[in-house]
């Protein structure tokens, strides 16, 4: 598995992650069709963003994309490829190419990627009831590299 930056090319399967994840998540509203979920990726989150995705013999496993405020907008792994690492690739990278403390919101039902943000040094900063389009209470957690100047 490589971790390298995505071109516009795996737009299509990054989305499909994101679309197959709402879909099989059944705490989590489907607010925008498949269709505008690609659309997105491709108008704003590939444009904006940096993205980096995880490469395995030419399959996309997973994304991440890192807005220019260091936040991580989006971070997603193939369901078949989860367990397997490609998660904390990924994270690695983008705090890695962070100028600054990185920061990321995940929703208080999904209980997995809390115990994964915090395992990978993330600490919870606030919480909300609800204040984004799902309608669902979330948490924002933020990372800063340690005084040695390494990943932590």
């Amino acid at each position: 598995m490589i971790i390298r930056a995505a071109k516009l090319r795996d737009m299509a399967a990054c989305a499909d992650i994101v679309n197959t994840w709402i879909d099989a998540t059944d705490w989590m509203p489907r607010v925008h069709a498949p269709e505008e979920v690609a659309e997105f990726y491709r108008d704003t989150v590939f444009e904006r963003f940096e993205v980096f995705v995880a490469d395995r013999d030419d399959q996309i496993a997973g994304m991440v994309a890192l807005a220019p405020d260091n936040v991580v907008s989006a971070l997603y792994v193939h369901a078949e490829a989860r367990g397997q690492g490609v998660g904390k690739a990924l994270l690695d990278r983008a705090k890695h190419e962070a100028t600054g403390p990185v920061q990321l919101w995940t929703f208080v039902a999904n209980r997995a990627a809390q115990a994964f943000y915090k395992h990978e040094g993330f600490t919870e900063v606030r919480r909300t009831e609800g204040d984004n389009e799902e309608h669902l209470p979330d948490i924002l957690y933020v990372w800063r590299q340690d005084e040695a100047g390494s990943i932590a």
